[in-house]
């Protein structure tokens, strides 16, 4: 199946853009990143920018499970 967003990511609910950031920025302190909505994620590596991701889309899938409970 072929996507058609040409590699750029896009917001299905855009007012929930904020609560996201919010949450990102919580996990990177977390994970020991400091100053991350600043930071030129370019110079991260791989493992860093993908512990947030991760954290992330772990927390909302609980978040999700409980609710359905």
């Amino acid at each position: 199946m072929a996507s058609n967003n040409n590699g750029s990511n896009r917001n299905l609910v855009p007012e929930a853009k904020a609560g996201l950031n919010r949450l990102k920025n919580e996990v990177a302190t977390e994970v020991g990143l400091s100053n991350y909505e600043s930071a030129d994620k370019g110079n991260l590596t791989s493992r860093q920018n993908g512990s947030v991701g991760g954290e992330m889309v772990k927390r909302m899938v609980e978040q999700y499970e409980n609710q359905i409970k």
